[in-house]
């Protein structure tokens, strides 16, 4: 199942990332850049950078200079989030451009990417949330909430799993259809965005 192989992969990225646990490391891509395997370990490193970026811009003591640069960069890294969505939605276009689509499919709420945006995402929440169980300088109280928490990420993996491959399955089998609308972002398009258009 295609969730399942791209989990793994999010798992991968997710615990090279933690061996130095810096958002400065340089990225290094284990796969082939032929392979959806890079997309999808490119993905989860975005989103795995940008959360650890998150944690850092709520420290209540950050400089506001540092505060404004990390901004930009969780901007940068928002867009790239958005790119990879769009290279690994174009996987799936290509993959699927042959089949015969039925006359009464359907059209879903996000496209195979945006689900799988999402499972990447939640891949983080249940390492992060496994951190908290098993830390050792926590109290009982906060390790069984947490424990509970994980017990629901879980279930929520086994649901989203399960949607993406039926999801795929019926693109595959002409149930269901792929349309992909491109970024429409406002905020850095120095036309659309009233601050940017009034510098110019």
């Amino acid at each position: 199942m295609f969730s399942e192989f791209a989990f793994k992969i999010f798992e991968e990225s997710i615990q090279n990332y933690h061996i130095k646990d810096s958002v400065d490391q340089e990225f290094v891509n284990p796969y082939d850049h032929n392979d959806i395997s890079h997309l999808l370990y490119r993905k989860n490193w975005i989103d795995t950078v940008q959360w650890h970026y998150e944690d850092l811009i709520r420290d209540p003591e950050i400089n506001p200079v540092a505060a404004l640069k990390l901004k930009r960069k969780i901007d940068a890294s928002n867009q790239d989030r958005t790119d990879l969505v769009e290279y690994i939605d174009s996987y799936f276009l290509e993959k699927y451009r042959s089949v015969d689509v039925s006359k009464d499919a359907t059209i879903n709420t996000e496209s195979p990417a945006w689900a799988i945006d999402r499972l990447s995402i939640l891949a983080l929440k249940i390492y992060h949330m496994q951190e908290e169980v098993d830390r050792k300088d926590a109290s009982a109280e906060h390790i069984e909430k947490c424990n509970e928490k994980l017990n629901v990420l879980l279930e929520q993996r086994k649901d989203l799993s399960s949607a993406i491959d039926q999801l795929l399955y019926d693109i595959e089998v002409g149930k269901k259809y792929m349309k992909v609308y491109k970024q429409m972002k406002m905020y850095n398009d120095d036309e659309m965005n009233p601050v940017l258009r009034g510098q110019k």
